[in-house]
């Protein structure tokens, strides 16, 4: 075991460098080819290319993604995993989103395969899946924080771009000058709908694709009260004064909310943890009454049994003290 372990960090430091390497060479030769087209000074390496029509900007289903995305299309994963890594604000591609799952399924087998003693390992099948869900749940994450950052920005966004119109400003405008004044993400969101307008999309099209973006129920409001005034006329700066003046009543709502169902939450992770410390504390003091669960097929079932009525009750006691406003 203690000459096992080196071995298995080094070949794994190894593979992750030469992963990191491909990685940066492909990213650099396509930068260059990106640069050699926009710039028109190829060279003669490039003279076949140049005849086959090449893209000036190739998308993310290249020859090194070719195999990921196939597989992310057969198992139509590829357009849900391109709009979380938008959402959450990384600028990832799909294919490196799933490569890295699958280093770190891999990863987290075999630590627990070859650190483990023979008993133990077969525990390797359950953490190779959970070390290969971290860097979607890392995503999700960054998304999670990210929609809530922009939900807190958006009130003042709103009461912003209200007094530009009432100043004078165009309400394209008052997009543009929202970007310049307050910070991500409310402003990159708008600007990126101020661009796409601003380079010929209509602005129907452009707000319904920043509702896709942000999936909150505010920013659909914003979307009907806009596309709405400009069918039948109307005080849209009164309307957005209106609508962020609503937004922040329910942030007050939703915090009286949590604070009153804080016990009812913590509750929920106390009794969920208690179980897992109990066991761990049992196989600390003694290991061969918990080694049954592992040995025995009724131990097995047992233990299945146990782990799925403390995830049904965890989701019954989220499930009460959820409350949407």
């Amino acid at each position: 075991m203690a000459v096992i372990l080196p071995i298995f960090i080094s070949v794994l430091v190894v593979i992750l460098g030469a992963y990191l390497l491909f990685d940066r060479r492909m990213r650099r030769s396509d930068l260059d080819s990106i640069k050699s087209r926009l710039l028109g000074n190829s060279n003669s390496k490039n003279k076949k290319k140049k005849q086959a029509a090449p893209a000036l900007i190739e998308t993310d289903t290249d020859k090194k993604n070719r195999i990921v995305e196939a597989v992310l299309r057969r198992f139509q994963l590829g357009t849900r995993m391109q709009s979380i890594l938008e959402q959450s604000g990384l600028r990832w591609r799909v294919a490196t989103l799933a490569r890295l799952a699958l280093i770190a399924l891999l990863a987290g087998f075999l630590l627990a395969w070859y650190l483990l003693p023979p008993p133990l390992n077969q525990v390797a099948f359950l953490t190779g899946p959970l070390f290969g869900v971290l860097p979607v749940l890392y995503v999700l994450r960054k998304k999670r924080k990210r929609i809530e950052k922009f939900e807190g920005q958006f009130p003042e966004g709103l009461e912003f771009v209200a007094r530009a119109m009432r100043a004078g400003h165009a309400f394209s405008v008052s997009l543009e000058m929202l970007h310049r004044e307050f910070d991500d993400p409310l402003a990159s969101e708008f600007h990126r709908t101020f661009d796409e307008q601003n380079l010929g999309l209509p602005l129907d099209v452009a707000l319904e694709k920043l509702a896709g973006r942000m999936p909150l129920l505010d920013v659909q409001f914003f979307v009907s009260a806009v596309l709405l005034q400009k069918r039948t006329g109307g005080n849209l700066a009164e309307v957005l004064e209106k609508l962020a003046l609503l937004i922040r009543e329910r942030f007050k709502l939703r915090g009286r909310i949590r604070a009153i169902s804080a016990h009812g939450r913590m509750t929920g992770t106390v009794l969920s943890a208690i179980p897992v410390a109990v066991g761990g504390i049992m196989f600390y003091v003694n290991p061969q009454y918990v080694l049954f669960f592992i040995h025995d097929s009724t131990g097995h079932l047992m233990l299945g049994a146990a782990i799925g009525l403390q995830m049904l009750g965890y989701a019954f006691i989220k499930k009460i003290v959820s409350i949407e406003v």
